[in-house]
């Protein structure tokens, strides 16, 4: 079964695709491990938004009252250009129907006192699905909401099965606007949740000193031109986030310009370079934090935050020799697809009538499948549901077999 994969992340600057080929491998009467769930990467790519649209995406994302008529607009304007995306896609690979899963952008994720009351992704799926001709699996945060949980990190349920089989404490962590943490190990249920900003905090002083409204600190050359400056660390730890327990999740309602301001009001002497020297240490610190909470010895990162040298040698500082600290790709798994094959893997197990939540991870009473079904340019014609889900997920190489990107959903 072909799946394309697409997301969009909080520094809301391009479209990350992934095109994924999924096939089961039945493990036979008697197996005491389950199904294994194979995983062939066809294609994965990152496709940067224009200008005027990844300024009005991040526009949204701040907390101001904006016209209802931008809302829309964005959302039809998304909504086109990931058609046109997927078309490409699927034209260059020979593929002509596959299903397509659109995370879309967070706009909002409203929070009272740790629950969440609501969660809004906009990117129309009903242009996807009327310029590919293609099923569309979109919203698929809701319903864990419905449910009870925070509806994220939903990034727990690709790790819970690329990790079923390890031996000791091991951490998948993805920095990207908000870093997450999922731990999984022997003996001990998953748990994940977000533990704070990664890039939000760094983004907002990038666009400050470079006047670049999309700027990030490419390289870390920002920071590493600035100091450390301990009393607003110390202040910006003081955040009563970071002492919430798990589950629980946040974003840029919380970590954004105004609430960098609010800190830095009390602490007017540093300069913009050490502020942004001061918010990459604290994403390291509070992310080994957690990670040395959770007794994790091995951590697999990734998202836009490994390419940040000055961020990566904060956290291996943090972390200490104890813990070792790998890219995704160890695991045949390029780091800049991991979250768009995610969404991949949330459309196969919705597909297949599986839950594609882990409720020990969001806190949801119940797992549930994931966001609903916009028809293509034929009906539905879903697969009789599966029993269970796999017991792992395993990434198949080319060489292991001819590589083909024809298929069917």
């Amino acid at each position: 079964m072909i799946t394309v994969g697409l997301m969009t992340g909080t520094s809301a600057d391009a479209l990350d695709v992934a095109l994924v080929d999924f096939s089961v491998q039945d493990a036979g009467q008697g197996s005491s491990t389950g199904d294994e769930l194979v995983m062939e990467l066809l294609d994965h790519r990152e496709v940067p938004f224009p200008d005027d649209l990844s300024r009005d995406l991040l526009r949204l994302l701040e907390p101001m009252s904006l016209p209802l008529s931008l809302v829309a607009d964005v959302d039809s304007r998304l909504g086109i250009f990931s058609a046109d995306t997927v078309q490409e896609v699927l034209h260059t690979h020979g593929v002509e129907h596959a299903l397509v899963v659109s995370h879309g952008q967070t706009v909002q994720h409203l929070l009272d006192d740790g629950l969440v009351r609501g969660t809004l992704q906009i990117g129309q799926p009903a242009w996807i699905a009327e310029h590919t001709g293609c099923p569309v699996l979109s919203d698929v945060r809701a319903r864990d909401v419905a449910a009870g949980g925070q509806g994220a990190p939903l990034a727990s349920m690709l790790d819970h099965l690329l990790f079923a089989d390890a031996a000791e404490p091991t951490a998948a962590l993805n920095l990207g606007g908000i870093a997450n943490l999922t731990v999984v190990g022997p003996g001990r249920a998953p748990l994940a949740y977000d533990t704070g900003p990664a890039n939000a905090l760094v983004d907002v002083m990038a666009r400050r000193i470079t006047g670049d409204p999309c700027a990030i600190d490419r390289d870390g050359a920002l920071a590493a031109a600035g100091l450390v400056d301990q009393p607003l660390l110390d202040a910006l730890l003081t955040e009563p986030y970071y002492r919430r327990t798990a589950p629980k999740s946040t974003g840029k309602e919380l970590f954004n310009a105004a609430y960098l301001d609010r800190v830095l009001a009390e602490h007017p002497d540093p300069g913009p370079h050490d502020v942004i020297a001061t918010v990459t240490r604290l994403t390291a610190q509070t992310v080994a934090a957690e990670c040395h909470r959770h007794g994790v010895t091995r951590i697999v990162v990734s998202g836009g935050g490994t390419r940040n040298p000055v961020l990566m040698d904060e956290l291996r500082r943090a972390l200490g020799p104890s813990v070792a600290l790998e890219p995704v790709d160890v695991l045949g798994l390029p780091g800049s697809a991991k979250e768009a094959v995610l969404m991949a893997l949330l459309g196969w197990l919705t597909w297949h009538g599986l839950p594609a939540t882990v409720p020990s991870c969001t806190g949801a009473s119940r797992a549930t499948p994931a966001g609903r079904l916009t028809p293509g340019d034929r009906p539905l014609d879903l697969p009789p549901p599966r029993t269970h889900l796999p017991h792992r997920l395993r990434m198949r190489q080319p060489s292991e077999t001819q590589v083909s990107a024809e298929g069917d959903t």
